[in-house]
């Protein structure tokens, strides 16, 4: 039968629900697409922090004035001695002059580190085995250099760790409420379908048309809005990424994470509209087969 085998027998595209279940899709996967992308730019720089600096400690140094005050690189080189005679200190380097200036100069300024009135501190990059008593050599260093500071990375490297963490279960809360919500306008978009071609429906199946054939329909319907709309909001999703980026370009990468993306994770996120439109087309036949058991 050829009215079998047309698939527009339902005139689905006039609906009122096809007017907006392809914006609602849209906005679903730019929101969930900036989800994603934040989510893998604060684990990336987890990541390179925790690389970088895990097993990491901090001495400084700093100048000190008045009667009786030891020159700076005595107790810089007191300050070495002691760390690189502790049980556990893999190496004690200090940094060079140059290289402290430009750590600081994204606070104070290119000219801060050359400011003969600004107590710029000697800063010995140290790193420990895992285990090391850290908080006891503090105290070692307190007691024989005076002006002396450790800062141990591992406290806030914790501290980034349970911030990356916290933003990757916000970014699938919110993956989560943009799936349900998207969910939700499927199942109002199908039902209120079939309520409007209900006569159309019945009179298929008095044709011989199954339910799995009028719901094939629905499917193809929502489909075709959820790929149009998916594919909207992920240029948009891309379109505010590259502007973020281009706008930190110019800012110090200190100060903020790198807000580029690599080809992998470009990649992930293009799946995000295919994603949005399988639990679409999954959700249609669903609530088309359900509702079909209920009709005559």
């Amino acid at each position: 039968m050829r009215l079998l085998r047309n698939r527009s027998d339902l005139p689905l595209a006039r609906d009122p629900s096809a007017r907006f279940l392809s914006w609602i899709t849209a906005v679903m996967v730019y929101l969930a697409t900036l989800a994603f992308a934040g989510q893998m730019m604060v684990s990336d720089m987890a990541e390179r922090w925790d690389s970088g600096l895990a097993g990491g400690v901090t001495v400084q140094v700093v100048p000190l004035v008045g009667p009786g005050a030891s020159p700076v690189a005595e107790r810089v080189e007191t300050a070495l001695a002691i760390l690189r005679g502790t049980p556990g200190v893999v190496s004690a380097t200090t940094l060079p002059a140059a290289e402290t200036a430009r750590l600081i100069e994204p606070w104070l300024g290119a000219d801060a580190a050359a400011d003969p009135h600004l107590p710029v501190p000697t800063v010995i990059d140290v790193v420990v085995e895992p285990g090391t008593d850290v908080a006891a050599l503090g105290r070692r260093l307190d007691a024989a250099v005076p002006g002396s500071s450790l800062d141990d990375h591992a406290a806030w490297l914790a501290d980034l760790r349970a911030f990356a963490g916290a933003v990757e279960l916000a970014a699938l809360a919110i993956v989560a409420l943009v799936g349900g919500a998207g969910v939700m306008a499927v199942v109002f978009a199908v039902r209120t379908g079939l309520a409007i071609h209900r006569h159309v429906v019945e009179l298929l199946h008095l044709m011989g048309a199954t339910d799995r054939y009028v719901a094939r329909q629905f499917e193809s319907h929502v489909l075709g809005l959820c790929l149009g709309g998916g594919l909207a909001g992920l240029g948009l999703a891309a379109a505010t990424l590259a502007g973020i980026h281009r706008a930190s370009a110019g800012l110090r990468a200190s100060l903020l994470p790198d807000f580029a993306l690599t080809a992998a994770q470009w990649g992930l996120l293009a799946v995000v509209p295919l994603i949005a439109c399988a639990l679409a087309v999954a959700t249609a036949r669903l609530t088309v087969m359900r509702t079909l058991e209920t009709m005559p």
